[in-house]
């Protein structure tokens, strides 16, 4: 069986692009493929975090697909072509890191992550800090552009001192949340709420852990869960419309406990 290369994938895509080729990919742009970029990306999220080699390996491939359909798009517009693509970030990869290919210096990792960013504010011509928390793109999901927000925002000093005070304003706003349900203002809520998720974040970042990641792997976990109470409630001869909401959190109970157990072994 022939063993298909990247340039053979070009191929292929200039095919299906073509006058004879796939009637689907010749009515797709850019933003028709936005959603499938998204969706990509994600699957080989899900593969990493079920540590599937053959499952990455798949998914990295619909992942570059996804490139390259895009980049065949702006070749047929005139814009640029996949060459540019790959000339363009292996451009940026040598600029930024100077410590490899040029004379500057990183010892550390957090070395690297300041050259980086002063690199970064000189590409975009990025004269303030403001400019630098407006850069983080717009259409992240919420708690990635949190996230990265605070960070750059961090990267001049503005930023708690430590976990601790994190935690405090976290409670701050929990007491703010309160206040505001208690009135029943409604576009208060949301604001307190909206401080109340960025606080929230902010605790996330001084432990290293990636919000959007830590609340999917809680949605799994739920869904799990809740899996685990409804086949037992039938295997007990119950629907769950049935059934109260402390027989419920029994089970619910019950599998953490067996999560937990066996976890231990």
């Amino acid at each position: 069986m022939k063993k298909y290369t990247y340039n053979d994938l070009l191929d292929i895509m200039t095919k299906l692009r073509s006058p004879g080729g796939c009637p689907w990919d010749r009515e797709q742009d850019h933003k028709t493929l936005k959603r499938y970029l998204i969706e990509e990306a994600y699957e080989v999220l899900e593969a990493i975090d079920l540590e599937n080699p053959d499952m990455l390996c798949d998914e990295l491939g619909d992942l570059l697909l996804q490139v390259v359909f895009h980049a065949q798009i702006a070749k047929e517009n005139g814009q640029f072509d996949m060459d540019d693509v790959v000339h363009g970030v292996s451009s940026k990869m040598i600029h930024r890191h100077r410590h490899v290919f040029g004379e500057e210096e990183a010892e550390t990792a957090d070395d690297v992550i300041r050259i980086w960013e002063e690199i970064k504010k000189e590409e975009k011509g990025q004269e303030t800090q403001t400019k630098v928390l407006k850069g983080v793109p717009g259409n992240l999901p919420a708690l990635m552009r949190s996230y990265k927000v605070q960070e750059k925002a961090a990267q001049v000093g503005f930023d708690w001192d430590k976990a601790e005070d994190a935690f405090k304003k976290l409670e701050e706003e929990v007491q703010e949340l309160k206040r505001a349900c208690e009135s029943r203002n409604q576009a208060e809520i949301e604001e307190e709420l909206g401080d109340l998720l960025f606080a929230v974040v902010n605790v996330a970042r001084f432990y290293k852990v990636q919000p959007e990641l830590a609340l999917t792997a809680t949605i799994n976990k739920f869904i799990k869960r809740f899996e685990y109470v409804e086949t037992t409630s039938a295997q007990q001869g119950k629907k769950l419309e049935e059934m109260t909401l402390e027989e419920m959190d029994a089970l619910w109970d019950d599998c953490k406990r067996k999560e937990r157990d066996t976890a231990s072994e």
